[in-house]
């Protein structure tokens, strides 16, 4: 299963032409239904589908010709280079044919007399970056000479064409709207000119708008009814052009009988045209909001360098951070940016990592110690080497994640596009049997108003609140959460997040920093002295307890002297010769092995053991000469995260492979009253599986790879960020900045995100099973039932975007 897994390739189409939740959900099956397709997600809000497919079955361009025979597009990317070292209309022929080959790239022009080459390509299966490799491969140099277009910029586009469309639309519209008030009895006082209450007038007014304007909306119903579906555009096609063609009828039959040329009768041009121009506002007002779902990415690609200053051919050079190479030496200034993950070479620094990992103090960065782009520079010049460039740094690895997150479906949304895919046919009997009720009992023969209520119900029905209730909240739920350093890899994590209810943290390295301390020191005589002989001894040991004493002692300022000889005795401790002393370090059986009488030392030993310290008693020259003791210390964080836990009504349990006392004394510390003590690494997920066996829903806390096979049995995996690669892996959920208080962050951000969909759900089926009714007894006129259609799609949005606003309270 593994291998088949590996084959499988991950393309991000970006679509175009999409109207409603329908749209998503028939794209979606058509995908699914291709031979070598695994998985088709397609997000409505992002508009973008995400397909896991077997590139020996099925490829690229068959997924893009799917979606265009289902009536829709893909929006592509362009690239474009000016390429150097061509000499002759070969050169272009050839570097034109390698980029063409790239999967991914749609198509590649080379001009040989500007030196340049143009690239459609589709992102997410190749990147700029290869492109450029390629040209080299072929012996060549391509210079970025424009940045990627910006993956809002089709958006962007749209929005624009949008807005003139409704300029063109409303201008034409006013007139009508203007007629339509001169009708009502109360607005006599309104002057309404004669021109505008001519049938000829509306209809020259009304026609551009219903077929010009309104054209995208009859070749998005003939595409849905010919693929044997139907969805929103079919909705408002069959409602405009039924109170446009009725109309265009009275107007007809009203020349035919020689009606008054100042005054027509009473006709829905203006139902058809307010109707449509309402529309298109709202979906203006829709896509601007939409567009401020994806902030977080914005935001995230904002941190990266845009430029690095590198060593070439012994030459500093400036050049765009898309073309730093692996292996490349970086020079960074202080102030500067840290373009690349990287090693130093050479300097040394304190890096403000805080706009990734949220450490607010700076980290010193010295000779050997990895640097991660994105990351500032404060206050030395370093020298590193590159070792992670393009799409495989930590900031691009972390946009990747959120991107993901962003585009997925959470299990709450099949059940909102189960109704929406049945929504359209269901609204269209109920608008039919609506107007035969009029027409034949409640008002019969009167063809208008049976058109009135039906036209009213066909549009205030429309399916986009719905369709775009779950996506706007997972979008902006998560990109808020990766604000605050929290990663969730996916729309069904974030959902599961929230019903947790038992919190496993392992304890070295997630509850403790995972890095022994000297804690206590306790001389018979001077201090200072003892520390002195104690650090000679212990410097020569290769044990993490050691290397802890020595490094207590050093920060003290103690100068430590030559050992002329040492010898571990593995169990018991060691023994060194420091200026002519036998030095004795290690535990009460040392002690007893060389005869040194240290009784006195048992019972503040006894203490510092159960506070879950590790004590080592002392011996210089056979006489009993104090103790040291080193601690795995909590993090600061601990204690209050633990705290909040509990007040949220989750039940937290330590798990460690260390021994019970210094696993109780630890959780004594931070307030955990569960504790299972002394399990082995693959007895942590046979812990979760006893949980979950209970019926608890379990979150696993882990930094190491010992922790993986747990993190992944539990029903949701929390990676603590600053461990192993192993463990970020096998996690649902990635906490970067490395302390407890993520995970209640993490379990808050998900309950939020929850209410949030749960509301946008309500009131998207709320305000359609209110609506329906309201608008088949005659109460709602056709353009107040657009207006309410459009603002409901704006109202979800907007309350999806109040999570951006969302503060985690520490």
């Amino acid at each position: 299963m593994e291998s088949i897994a590996k084959e499988n390739k991950q393309a991000t189409l970006q679509i175009t032409g999409m109207t409603c939740a329908a749209c998503a959900n028939r794209i979606e099956k058509g995908l699914n239904k291709l031979e070598g397709v695994t998985s088709a997600n397609v997000n409505f809000a992002l508009e973008k589908a995400s397909v896991s497919y077997d590139p020996s079955k099925v490829g690229l361009d068959q997924l893009e010709q799917t979606i265009q025979k289902l009536g829709y597009g893909t929006a592509k990317e362009v690239a474009e280079f000016q390429l150097e070292g061509m000499t002759c209309a070969a050169c272009a022929n050839r570097i034109e044919k390698g980029l063409n080959k790239l999967p991914g790239v749609t198509n590649a022009t080379v001009n040989f007399a500007l030196e340049t080459a143009r690239v459609e390509y589709t992102p997410g299966e190749v990147s700029v970056a290869d492109m450029q490799n390629k040209v080299k491969q072929l012996g060549y140099k391509a210079i970025v000479k424009q940045e990627e277009a910006d993956a809002g910029d089709h958006r962007q586009k749209e929005i624009q064409r949008q807005k003139r469309k409704l300029i063109i639309s409303a201008i034409l519209s006013l007139p009508l709207l203007w007629s339509m008030v001169g009708h009502f009895s109360f607005t006599t006082w309104i002057y309404v000119p004669e021109l505008f209450m001519n049938p000829w007038f509306q209809l020259l007014l009304a026609t551009p708008v219903q077929f010009i304007i309104g054209r995208h909306f009859y070749i998005g119903a003939y595409k849905a009814l010919r693929n044997g579906s139907a969805n929103m555009d079919v909705l408002i096609a069959l409602g405009t052009s039924a109170a446009y063609f009725y109309s265009l009828y009275l107007t007809l039959n009203w020349y035919a009988v020689g009606g008054d040329p100042h005054h027509g009768p009473a006709m829905y041009y203006e139902t058809s045209a307010i109707l449509i121009t309402l529309v298109i506002m709202g979906k203006l007002f829709e896509a601007l909001a939409k567009g401020r779902t994806s902030n977080a990415i914005k935001s995230l690609m904002g941190l990266q360098a845009k430029t690095a200053l590198v060593l070439r051919d012994g030459q500093e050079i400036t050049i765009p951070v898309e073309e730093v190479l692996v292996g490349d030496i970086v020079l960074v200034r202080p102030g500067d940016k840290i373009p690349v993950d990287g090693v130093v070479l050479e300097g040394s620094s304190s890096v403000d990592e805080s706009m990734l990992t949220g450490e607010s103090l700076p980290v010193e960065k010295k000779v050997g110690d990895p640097v991660i782009g994105a990351t500032l520079n404060k206050n030395g010049m370093l020298r590193i080497r590159a070792t992670k460039v393009g799409k495989e740094t930590a900031l691009a690895q972390i946009v990747k994640v959120v991107e993901e997150a962003q585009g997925s479906k959470a299990p709450i949304q099949r059940v909102a596009d189960r109704i929406s895919g049945i929504f359209v046919p269901i609204v269209v009997g109920i608008a039919v049997v609506t107007s035969l009720i009029w027409y034949f009992f409640v008002a019969p023969g009167d063809v208008a108003r049976a058109l009135e209520s039906a036209i009213a119900v066909l549009v205030i029905a429309c399916p986009c609140a719905l369709g775009l209730a779950t996506p706007t909240s997972i979008m902006a739920g998560s990109g808020r959460a990766a604000e605050f350093g929290i990663l969730f890899k996916g729309g069904e994590h974030l959902e599961q997040t929230h019903k947790i209810d038992t919190i496993i943290l392992d304890k070295t390295g997630t509850v403790t920093k995972g890095k022994p301390e000297l804690t206590d020191v306790l001389a018979q005589g001077d201090e200072t002295e003892f520390l002195r002989l104690v650090g000679a001894a212990e410097k020569n040991s290769e044990h993490p307890l050691a290397e802890a004493i020595v490094n207590g002692i050093r920060e003290k300022k103690i100068e430590l002297p030559d050992t002329q000889s040492f010898e571990a005795i593995p169990g018991y401790g060691i023994r060194a010769a420091v200026e002519g002393k036998d030095i004795l370090i290690g535990t009460r059986r040392l002690m007893e092995k060389f005869q040194v009488e240290a009784a006195l030392a048992y019972e503040p030993m006894s203490r510092l053991e159960e506070a879950g310290k590790t004590a080592m008693l002392v011996a210089i020259d056979g006489q009993y000469a104090g103790m040291v003791a080193v601690a795995d210390t909590i993090k600061e964080t601990s204690k209050a995260a633990v705290s909040r836990l509990k007040e949220m009504g989750i039940r937290v349990i330590m798990i460690t492979g260390d021994n019970e006392r210094t696993a109780k004394a630890i959780a004594a510390q931070v307030g955990i009253e569960h504790v299972r003590a002394e399990v082995l690494p693959e007895g942590k997920a046979e812990e979760v599986k006893k949980l979950q066996a209970e019926g608890k829903k379990v979150a696993m806390v882990g930094d190491g790879i010992n922790d993986a096979p747990a993190l992944a049995t539990a029903d949701i995996g929390m990676a603590i960020g600053t461990g192993t690669d192993v463990a970020m892996e096998a996690a649902d959920v990635t906490l970067m900045r490395g302390d407890l208080s993520s995970i209640p962050d993490a379990i808050f951000m998900s309950r939020m995100t929850m209410r949030n969909i749960k509301e946008n759900l309500f009131w998207a089926l709320g305000y359609n099973t209110i609506g329906i009714p309201i608008a088949a007894v005659g109460l709602l006129a056709p353009w107040i039932a657009g207006a309410a259609m459009a603002l409901s799609s704006v109202s979800v949005v907007l309350n999806a975007l109040r999570l951006q606003r969302v503060k985690i309270r520490h």
